[in-house]
């Protein structure tokens, strides 16, 4: 038996795939002004909500991915003086993921949400 949802969970979940789908359509240009330059801070901000968002509408590798650039650019900015090599290796990492996301953002296919 297939269980009912209340009028509060349909609310939810009706509001949940509108966000969803403004998510989506909105990637391309989240995903563009990442490759673009910018300081520490504004990239550390765009892939803590990359991350958060990917992650709640299924694009689970995107969201873990965008985690793990997120932290290492923390690390990064938490030295006076990191090496240029560490910031060329990060930027090309964010430039791969950049790459990667644009062909294929949710790597497989994500949960439906109920009806």
């Amino acid at each position: 038996m297939i269980p009912t949802l209340s009028a509060v969970d349909a609310a939810f979940f009706a509001r949940l795939r509108l966000q969803d789908a403004a998510f989506s359509a909105g990637l391309p240009a989240m995903l563009a002004s990442l490759g673009t330059e910018q300081a520490p801070d504004a990239l550390r901000h765009q892939l803590d909500t990359l991350a958060g968002c990917a992650t709640t509408f299924g694009y689970r590798r995107l969201g873990r991915e965008a985690r793990a650039l997120e932290q290492r650019l923390r690390v990064l900015c938490a030295f006076a003086a990191a090496p240029a090599i560490d910031w060329t290796a990060w930027r090309g990492e964010l430039a791969g993921l950049v790459a990667w996301a644009e062909v294929d953002p949710r790597a497989g296919t994500a949960p439906q949400l109920p009806e």
